[in-house]
């Protein structure tokens, strides 16, 4: 599910949520301060979440590359 950074349009409480994408479309996401559905989407992080595998072995040049390459 992703994270949603919404602020309301009544109150003007922003708030960051994680949501399916339906309950969004749908308006079923409700501002924590004052319960209304009335929302906008803001922009404010990008939330990147990165899963690594382990390789087997450490990468020859991770003093290079910080080991992200992959070897």
């Amino acid at each position: 599910m992703p994270f949603y950074d919404l602020k309301c349009s009544k109150c003007g409480s922003e708030f960051n949520v994680m949501a399916k994408m339906s309950q969004r479309e749908n308006k079923e996401i409700k501002c924590p301060g004052c319960g209304s559905n009335d929302l906008e989407t803001i922009f404010k992080n990008v939330n990147i979440i990165q899963s690594r595998k382990d390789s087997g072995g450490d990468c020859p040049n991770r003093h290079v590359c910080g080991g992200c390459c992959n070897h």
